[in-house]
């Protein structure tokens, strides 16, 4: 099984900066990354009078856009899938699975949080939460990392999932 971890958080919370920073210090280890975004509405992708958005549209489940450097899917589906699902299907060769949501799901979670007198972290009682990455000084049951201390929190992932380029 691929490891997986999910970086959760409330909206605005930082989640995409995050990953984006750490994307290149996991890659430069030699750990090939995949990535999972989950967005809990409808979105388009094709570009409309392009050839999949017509293919899309004149009836196809599923369009695949291929190219000597990338490749692309496109396919409707009846439900919302879960992580492990999209991890089976697609996300063959990875050695890490970096998610974006997910935060329902029963898998190791980050959350990443601004901290605020007023607040707490949305994961804070959820069982698989690994540990919380935040703004300024924060007391919790797991481990706490400051948004930039993007080598620790690297070190961190790699540690807890026993990972090797």
């Amino acid at each position: 099984m691929i490891p997986i971890v999910s970086f959760v958080g409330s909206s605005k919370s930082g989640k995409t900066t995050l990953i984006e920073r750490l994307i290149p210090v996991l890659s430069s280890q030699g750990i090939k990354i995949g990535t999972i975004k989950h967005h809990p509405h409808d979105f388009e992708i094709d570009i409309p009078g392009k050839d999949t958005h017509r293919h899309k549209k004149a009836g196809a489940k599923i369009s695949i856009i291929s190219s000597p450097k990338k490749i692309a899917i496109v396919k409707e589906v009846n439900k919302d899938l879960s992580a492990l699902e999209i991890v089976d299907r697609f996300m063959d060769g990875m050695d890490l699975i970096i998610l974006e949501g997910f935060k329902k799901e029963p898998i190791p979670k980050i959350e990443v949080y601004q901290v605020r007198p007023e607040g707490r972290p949305v994961c804070i009682e959820d069982p698989n939460l690994i540990a919380v990455v935040a703004d300024m000084a924060y007391n919790a049951h797991v481990p706490v990392f400051h948004r930039d201390d993007i080598k620790g929190i690297a070190s961190f992932i790699v540690s807890r999932f026993k990972l090797m380029g």
